[in-house]
Parts: C-alpha cells; structure tokens; sequence
C-alpha cells in the first residue's frame, strides 16, 4: 500500500509549515492507531528515514503524536538506500542497498505479510510504475501550498486509473481517499488499457 497525506494542491510538504499542516485532527490520529498496517513492514526511502527517525528520537508533540511515533519505532522497518550504512539506528530498520523495485517483488512473493510505505515519493512512484501497488490512499489536507509546497508528489507518474474503495471525512475536512490503482498505458480510449 502506498500512503501519502498530502495537500490539495498535491505536495507531501510545505516550507515552514508544521507537520500535517498544523490540521492534525483527533479524529484523523485515533483513526491512524487503529489501522493495522502500523504492524506491517514500513517500506521508505534514505530521507524519509532520516526525517522520521530524528522526530521519533525527540518524540514531543502531542500524546498522540509521541504513540504514533512508538507505534513507528516498533514496527519493522525496510530503508531503501545508496547513502545510508549500517547499522541503522531506529530500532527494527533493515537497510537495503540493491535495488528496491526487485527487493519488493521478492518480498511480495515470499512474504505473507501486506507491506506500505511512509512518504518516499521517489520510491512510491518506482513500485507504482512497476505493478507492485495494490492500494493507494492519500489522505487529502485541506490546505493549497502553491508557494511553499515541495515534494510534488505525482510529477513524474504513470498515467493510472484509480477504482475508489473507501473515502472518509475526518474532523477539520481531512478527506480520506482510498484506490485500487492500476497503471495505464496511455489515456483511456486511445486503444491503450
């Protein structure tokens, strides 16, 4: 599963903006800790890593905030990277210097447990682009950060069609949004499927 919160207008960050954009609902955060992809390996990315790990090592914010980070920490973690060497500090983070589209192929096939991603834009688009995404859900903010977004997150995608299968309204309009994705190989009716 790949899972991004996002902005409207499609960016993973904004300069100078707190995290969640500042909208991080109750609501939206008792929902997260139900979830029970928080157990299953967390795929991501060199900086996604280095981000994640340092706030779970400061773990402030609120009490929800800090359980979620836990919740991170303990979970088992694969960090795809070329930068990064072992040992990895964040407790139960495997590191993978190969190739990660073939590292979760391989996993997908040998394992019996679902996998998901945390960010890692980079690396969410090479699984997608290669088949490996069975569900993708964003969880949509409502905030548009055309002057100080970053990470646009579908720059560089496939075309692909998204068959919805769950949306939810969280407090504050967060809006969930969640797809069985499926890449095609050109606009719909231009004989490509």
């Amino acid at each position: 599963m790949v899972d991004f919160i996002i902005s409207l207008d499609g960016y993973a960050s904004a300069d100078g903006w707190p995290g969640w954009w500042g909208l991080e609902s109750p609501e939206y955060l008792a929902w997260l800790e139900e979830q029970p992809d928080l157990t299953y390996p967390t795929l991501m990315g060199a900086t996604t890593y280095r981000l994640m790990s340092s706030f779970a090592a400061g773990a402030t914010g609120t009490e929800q905030e800090a359980e979620a980070l836990r919740s991170l920490t303990d979970a088992p973690k694969v960090v795809f990277s070329s930068t990064l060497q072992e040992p990895l500090e964040w407790a139960n983070s495997r590191l993978v210097t190969g190739d990660a589209v073939e590292e979760v192929r391989r996993m997908k096939a040998e394992g019996d447990q679902p996998l998901h991603t945390l960010g890692s834009v980079s690396l969410c688009r090479s699984l997608l682009s290669a088949g490996l995404v069975d569900r993708y859900r964003l969880v949509v903010f409502p905030v548009i950060t055309g002057a100080t977004g970053s990470e646009r997150i579908f720059d560089g995608y496939p075309d692909v069609a998204l068959d919805l299968v769950e949306s939810r309204t969280f407090e504050g309009g967060l809006q969930l949004l969640d797809y069985v994705p499926r890449v095609l190989d050109g606009p719909p009716g231009s004989g490509a499927a």
